[in-house]
């Protein structure tokens, strides 16, 4: 069968890898001249089921009310008259009420479990290096009330399997060295001790040279506009110079998905959050982290990629604009200096602004809509990276149409 995966970041090539597998001629199809060059080359490194909890909490609306009023707060909402924000944003809140968040937190952290056991599965089996660092992650707090408050909630992701526990400053600085110098800043920290980090546009680029022996074709610098179809078919893409036509097709195209998806009557709630990441280079005389963590004071998370360190922070719901401040990066820079101070170079920083696709609960869209051929594997939100593997194996089941290993229904197009 023919298949053209539309987005080249680490979802579309990570789909496009599962398809070639199983005997698919497959061509993915990215607008930018290289491939994960938004979400995937500006996340925060980790794969990290251990937080994986639906961003639509009971706590949200408050932090997000405070946003408004001009406090720096994880998650900022940026006034703007814009229709899609308000119908998204009321899904959003409809799915901040406890049950939703905990159900929507359950089928997030199934996936992420699942892709994290494939990832592992395939890093071992095609050699990637991909910039991993020591296994395990760190949640860390500062505040001994917040730490035992973060240890009950994680009993949630501990009852489905998460193998979580609770160390104290001395266990902190014992599994990472680089805290040594701040060790009576930290209360302790939950640590995740399957996850773990690595430089994620690093393994899209490793895999992609590992799917072109395969028969994948990737057509770079092409943009698709839009589907037409016949009753329930897609009969052809509309891109840059032409048309392409293939027996199915996959959406993988992050924030750009939703207005392909409307060109054949599918809408999908689907919003740009603005993440700030900056890339710090290391060198001998550093002391840079072995292994990924989050400062859960300030939300800004880091992951050593080898002679760089990644930090992330904030999420803002601001439209689809890549633009960024100086000061749009204080937070990062913050906990940089309190939390790390000799951990790299921070004068010499690569800074970048991402869009990551949210869904309003957080689990992602993948499934087939009014199409048989036309199957969607987008809105992993800021956990592309987690998911990825478990998301391409799933398009490649329902393409094949077998019963995947997670249930189907979680994902469903609305």
């Amino acid at each position: 069968m023919r298949v053209i995966v539309f987005g080249g970041g680490v979802v579309g090539v990570t789909t496009a890898y599962y398809l070639a597998k199983e005997g698919h001629e497959v061509e993915v199809v990215e607008r930018q001249s290289r491939l994960a060059q938004d979400a995937s080359s500006g996340n925060a490194g980790l794969i990290a089921p251990g937080h994986s909890y639906s961003w639509a909490s009971p706590a949200a609306p408050r932090m997000l009310w405070q946003s408004l009023r001009g406090k720096a707060t994880a998650i900022r909402m940026k006034p703007r008259l814009d229709p899609a924000l308000v119908g998204w944003g009321l899904r959003f809140l409809r799915e901040c009420r406890r049950e939703r968040a905990e159900a929507n937190t359950v089928v997030k952290l199934r996936l992420c479990r699942y892709s994290r056991d494939l990832l592992t599965e395939l890093l071992r089996d095609e050699e990637i290096a991909y910039g991993p660092t020591a296994r395990g992650v760190l949640y860390l707090y500062r505040d001994e009330d917040e730490l035992e408050l973060a240890f009950m909630k994680s009993e949630l992701l501990r009852r489905e399997g998460e193998d979580q526990e609770v160390i104290d400053a001395d266990g902190c600085v014992e599994r990472e060295p680089a805290l040594e110098p701040v060790r009576d800043r930290i209360a302790g920290a939950v640590f995740g001790k399957e996850d773990f980090s690595g430089d994620s546009e690093r393994f899209t680029n490793e895999l992609a040279e590992r799917c072109r022996p395969l028969g994948v074709q990737f057509r770079m610098a092409t943009s698709v506009y839009r589907f037409e179809s016949e009753d329930t078919q897609v009969t052809r893409a509309v891109v840059d110079g032409g048309v392409l036509k293939a027996d199915a097709y996959v959406l993988s195209l992050g924030v750009d998905s939703p207005k392909v998806a409307r060109s054949v009557g599918q809408r999908l709630p689907i919003y740009p959050a603005k993440g700030y990441s900056v890339t710090f280079p290391i060198d001998d005389h550093h002391r840079p982290p072995q292994m990924g963590g989050v400062d859960e004071a300030t939300l800004v998370a880091w992951a050593n990629f080898g002679d760089r360190l990644r930090m992330s922070s904030t999420a803002e719901f601001a439209g689809p604009s890549r633009s960024w401040r100086e000061r749009d990066f204080e937070n990062i820079f913050r906990m940089a200096r309190e939390m790390l101070p000799d951990a790299a170079d921070y004068g010499r920083g690569q800074f970048r602004a991402c869009l990551r696709p949210m869904t309003p609960g957080g689990p992602p869209i993948i499934g087939r809509g009014r199409h048989r051929n036309l199957i969607y594997n987008t809105g992993q939100g800021h956990m592309g990276w987690t998911m990825a593997c478990g998301s391409a194996r799933i398009t490649a089941d329902l393409l094949a149409e077998r019963k995947p290993d997670l249930d189907p229904a979680d994902f469903a197009v609305p």
